[in-house]
């Protein structure tokens, strides 16, 4: 900040209403059911919150020549907002738009101006910025905030240089985070090319048995899920798209004699057996006590047998997805019950010699789990890393652009 103070050399940064610092305009017309292969550059009101990041040069989809004649049209360094969506969080987010000329969809507007795009894209991130739209957001279903309403609202806008530079200090910090998401996905294509060349055996060294013949498979307590209780409530919604129990969210039930048997013991697997999360994996790592719901299937294997961790790994492989996909019943509602499950098959190291196939599995593990640690889990590794850089540049943002006299037009 110090250094922001000799940047600013005294000059006072003025808050201003949008309204006083450019044009809003409306998008119209444009529906999704429109887009070409080819034509006018064109952009979606939705494709705000699915395609785009904080700016961007080039659209992913076009219009008719004669379509785009009949659109609201964007120019480079036009703010592009998304006035509705279904959730608060998503309602004006915001695209500095960077190329040529573009044609824009209805349920968004063109903010028209002479700042720097960015600068005011970053601005619209902020908590502050949040903070004046939760006031001004309508509707139930559909959330949205009126073009009268942007033009309430205020930013700090200090001279254009002053604006450049911060958007060259937060560039930084974005593209530092832009990098470790690609090193992240890097990793992940990786780990999972390793998994499954470990899970490849020679002939002769592997047995592919049933997982019928290895375990038992039970279902889940049925119950309400309370906010407190004596033993977390495990659901099918708390395993996440990488295995691993969800530690946010916590529900809760009452342990008693009709349900000690669905507590769970370190190590032990549950499977989604229903819905879009069908086949979905977890093994439960954790120290406190914990009972599984009606959907999950506990997977109890032989462990003379099987590394339930070796296991664990299997699932999340393409060997598994690939039975799993086929054998899946059902419509609209997935079902992968306990009858269907059993019919997977899964590779058994040196199934005549139950010591060295453990000891082989261990070392397979082990491995895995380093790519697991690195790739997936949220203490280390980079997951933890892009957070730390997420949480830093958030701060600096906020920092950066939170000139004195915030309320001088609010």
């Amino acid at each position: 900040m110090s250094y922001m103070e000799k940047l600013l050399q005294g000059v006072e940064v003025e808050w201003k209403a949008l309204g006083e610092v450019g044009e809003i305009i409306r998008g119209n017309g444009l529906q999704k059911k429109d887009f070409v292969e080819s034509g006018f550059p064109a952009i979606h009101y939705g494709q705000l919150y699915t395609r785009y990041d904080l700016s961007a040069d080039k659209t992913f989809t076009y219009v008719s020549d004669e379509l785009a004649g009949k659109l609201r049209i964007a120019d480079k360094n036009d703010l592009l907002i998304a006035t509705t969506s279904e959730n608060d969080e998503d309602v004006l987010k915001p695209l500095a738009w960077l190329g040529g000329k573009s044609a824009i969809s209805g349920d968004m507007m063109l903010f028209r101006h002479d700042e720097s795009v960015k600068y005011l894209a970053y601005c619209f991130q902020t908590e502050k910025f949040q903070k004046q739209k939760a006031k001004y957001i309508t509707g139930a279903k559909v959330r949205r905030v009126s073009k009268d309403n942007i033009a309430k609202m205020t930013v700090p806008i200090p001279p254009l240089n002053i604006q450049k530079e911060i958007v060259r200090i937060l560039d930084a910090f974005t593209e530092l985070t832009a990098e470790l998401t690609a090193e992240l996905t890097a990793r992940k294509k990786q780990y999972n090319y390793y998994r499954d060349q470990l899970l490849t055996f020679e002939e002769g060294e592997v047995e592919w048995k049933t997982l019928e013949s290895m375990g038992k498979f039970t279902y889940g307590y049925v119950a309400k899920a309370q906010d407190s209780g004596d033993a977390r409530f495990v659901r099918i919604t708390d395993i996440n798209t990488d295995g691993k129990l969800i530690q946010t969210s916590s529900k809760f039930v009452d342990i008693s004699l009709g349900n000690e048997k669905f507590i769970l013991k370190k190590s032990d697997l549950l499977m989604a057996r229903t819905g879009a999360t069908f086949g979905k994996t977890m093994i439960f790592e954790e120290d406190y006590p914990a009972i599984y719901a009606g959907f999950l299937i506990k997977l109890s294997f032989d462990k003379s047998i099987i590394n339930p961790k070796f296991y664990w790994h299997f699932a999340q492989s393409d060997f598994f997805w690939k039975q799993a996909n086929k054998l899946v019943s059902g419509g609209g509602q997935p079902q992968f019950n306990a009858n269907v499950l059993k019919e997977v098959n899964m590779p058994i190291p040196y199934p005549n010699d139950p010591e060295k196939s453990l000891a082989e599995q261990k070392r397979i593990v082990d491995i895995l789990d380093k790519f697991d640690a690195l790739t997936n889990s949220i203490s280390e590794g980079l997951p933890r890393e892009i957070e730390l850089r997420q949480q830093q540049y958030e701060y600096y943002r906020d920092l950066l652009l939170s000139f004195p006299k915030a309320e001088a037009k609010a």
